[in-house]
């Protein structure tokens, strides 16, 4: 018999076995989204764009909320990344929210390092996430993921193009970031002006190699709507937390003498189509390409860099330990190298000091002598002007004496005259 079951078996070996009744199977979905709604959602914005340009306006128009944010100056000698995170809530849904403003962006004269701490802000957060997947007891599940899922970049309305700026920063973001370029405060635009200069902007971005972030057309359910909002870009937003009357409702915009504009109608800017896709329809998307794409990339190269790598084409097991050894051992030459090159420095260093020494103890020694010679010169004049001097001391004592000495006579003479001037009156 059970010979009979494996010749059987062997002759047909897949079986196909019906089910007689309800499993469950169709409930992994509703399991799925009850665990991801209790564990809750993180989702990271970066504003880049001028200072005024209405960064901080467009997130609050966007999420309807008033964000706590600093009014930034014209005057900042560098450019800050300042993010801050917040909880929103809605229906059941918890959203760890996090939006990144470019302090002073594009305020310098020079603009040549305007992007370099956008860059290391963006690389600093993979290699948080990429520390805590390197870690022996991770805990990703409840991991704040910081990443940068989303790069609002935020065109000036003045003038017909791009700066040269705006395409530097784009093509160094777009390895990193997916980028969705709006077009802020539309409203200064005409309606001939903003479709000129949205055909401007893409055709400079495609000539140019920029990749901007295209929403994805391979679901058939978003297929539609994606596919017409790619046509769409960039987008002509126009960002505004007021209330204006207009008719019998009251609704989001801005007054002018001329009119209203109400940022909520399509009819005036495309703000509705950027809150559609980008929160309502493609938000799972952008976390998923950032890290499928530029995570991935990341983390790809910096394995390389640390010495992993994929098993060979003849399946030839790859070992984490020969792999740590081999990177220690150079780790160890090229310290060891290192240290080499900063002793034979010192030893180089210590002979030019010593020569060095040598060439000033020589210089000093001959300014000793020419003091010394000097001095001993100096020394015999004394002397011999000394000797002149004891001459003429002595000289002027032999007249003083001899001066005194006819003094005493000439006293002693004038003396005895007037004695015999007398004697001969009585004679």
């Amino acid at each position: 018999s059970f010979n009979n079951d494996y010749a059987l078996f062997s002759q047909n070996p897949k079986r196909t076995l019906e089910l007689s009744g309800h499993v469950g199977l169709r409930s992994l979905p509703d399991q799925l989204v009850k665990r991801a709604v209790k564990q809750g959602y993180s989702f990271n914005i970066l504003c880049v764009g001028e200072t005024g340009i209405g960064k901080s306006t467009l997130i609050n128009t966007l999420f309807r909320i008033i964000f706590e944010n600093e009014e930034a100056s014209h005057y900042d000698e560098e450019v800050k990344v300042l993010p801050r995170t917040y909880d929103l809530q809605e229906s059941n849904v918890n959203l760890k929210l996090t939006v990144v403003h470019t302090v002073g962006f594009g305020d310098q004269i020079n603009h040549v390092k305007s992007s370099e701490p956008i860059l290391e802000y963006i690389d600093a957060q993979f290699k948080r996430y990429l520390e805590e997947e390197l870690k022996i007891k991770r805990s990703l599940w409840n991991y704040h993921d910081t990443r940068i899922h989303a790069c609002l970049y935020f065109i000036a309305p003045n003038g017909h193009s791009l700066k040269a700026l705006d395409l530097v920063t784009m093509k160094k973001l777009d390895s990193k970031v997916n980028i969705i370029p709006v077009i802020a405060k539309a409203d200064t635009l005409t309606r001939n002006e903003l479709v000129n200069l949205k055909i401007k902007v893409m055709s400079e971005l495609v000539s140019n190699g920029v990749q901007i972030y295209q929403f994805p057309t391979e679901d058939e359910a978003v297929a539609e709507i994606n596919s017409s909002m790619n046509t769409q870009l960039p987008f002509a937003v126009i960002g505004s937390t007021e209330n204006v009357t207009v008719g019998n409702k009251t609704v989001k915009g801005r007054m002018y003498p001329w009119g209203s504009i109400q940022v909520e109608n399509e009819n005036h800017c495309d703000l509705v189509k950027l809150r559609e896709m980008l929160l309502r329809v493609n938000m799972e998307d952008l976390r998923e390409q950032t890290h499928t794409r530029h995570y991935e990339l990341y983390r790809r190269c910096k394995l390389e860099e640390m010495g992993f790598k994929d098993p060979t084409l003849d399946n030839q097991s790859f070992s984490l330990q020969k792999t740590y050894e081999a990177k220690r051992k150079e780790f160890i030459k090229e310290l060891q190298h290192k240290e080499e090159s900063m002793r034979q420095m010192f030893v180089n260093k210590v002979k030019e000091a010593e020569v060095e020494l040598k060439e000033k103890e020589k210089e000093l020694q001959g300014r000793f002598e020419l003091l010394k010679t000097m001095h001993q010169e100096e020394k015999k004049n004394l002397e011999e002007k000394k000797r002149e001097m004891e001459e003429e001391m002595n000289a002027f004592n032999r007249r003083k004496v001899a001066a005194e000495t006819l003094m005493g006579q000439a006293l002693q003479g004038s003396s005895q005259q007037p004695f015999k001037k007398d004697k001969d009156k009585k004679k």
